[in-house]
């Protein structure tokens, strides 16, 4: 695996960069940002992550290893692929994906071209535990207080409105679902009661009708 290119940098184009390593020259695919830091004529380090397909080799680079590192996690979400996982990279900060992914927070990821509110949601399901913000400890879930509904539901919601739920049936379906699981609603995890919610939907197809019509 290629882990980081140091090396001099020959080309900057509008979407990739090259580095001559002792003569050879390596393509990178890299955000606006990540490019913008580069000189031509002047010595250049990307970190890079390694995409192997069928039919090509394709390197991505970044300006650090934090940016790699959530490049790669965003790859484990079903139907995002490396272009639009780089394009997540190109609108937001790491640490704000951290928190995107760690709150629910699903409209964040509509703010990046070629996502709708479906993949958006599953962005946030599918990476809930899997991306943390720094200072955070590990996936602990906060601690239970009479005040906490104010903290996570309205991150539940709008995730469930991402989704294509309207607010209202929102609302109902995570008060529904915790009637089922009322330990969930005491520990205020936002990723654990989206779950919980979606797979009490699931239990009756009929609950499904309160869907309103997919956006984007």
């Amino acid at each position: 695996m290629i882990s980081f290119l140091r090396g001099t940098v020959a080309h900057i184009g509008l979407s990739s960069a090259v580095i001559d390593l002792n003569g050879a020259g390596m393509s990178v695919n890299a955000t606006p940002q990540t490019l913008s830091s580069l000189r031509m004529g002047e010595e250049g380090k990307l970190y890079t992550s390694l995409i192997v397909r069928e039919d090509s080799l394709t390197l991505f680079g970044f300006g650090s290893d934090d940016e790699r590192e959530v490049f790669d996690v965003l790859l484990s979400v079903s139907g995002v692929g490396p272009r639009l996982a780089l394009a997540v990279l190109a609108v937001h900060e790491p640490e704000a994906i951290r928190v995107a992914a760690h709150s629910g927070d699903g409209k964040a990821f509509t703010k990046v071209p070629g996502i709708g509110p479906k993949v958006a949601g599953r962005i946030v399901l599918e990476l809930a535990g899997k991306l943390i913000p720094h200072g955070t400890a590990g996936a602990a879930a906060p601690a239970a207080s009479s005040s906490s509904e104010a903290v996570w539901k309205p991150q539940v919601v709008a995730a469930m409105t991402s989704l294509g739920w309207s607010e209202k049936d929102a609302v109902t379906s995570i008060d529904k679902s915790l009637a089922d699981s009322p330990e969930l609603a005491g520990k205020g995890n936002v990723a654990e009661i989206l779950r919980a919610t979606l797979r009490w939907l699931g239990q009756d197809g009929a609950r499904a009708g309160n869907r309103v019509g997919t956006r984007g």
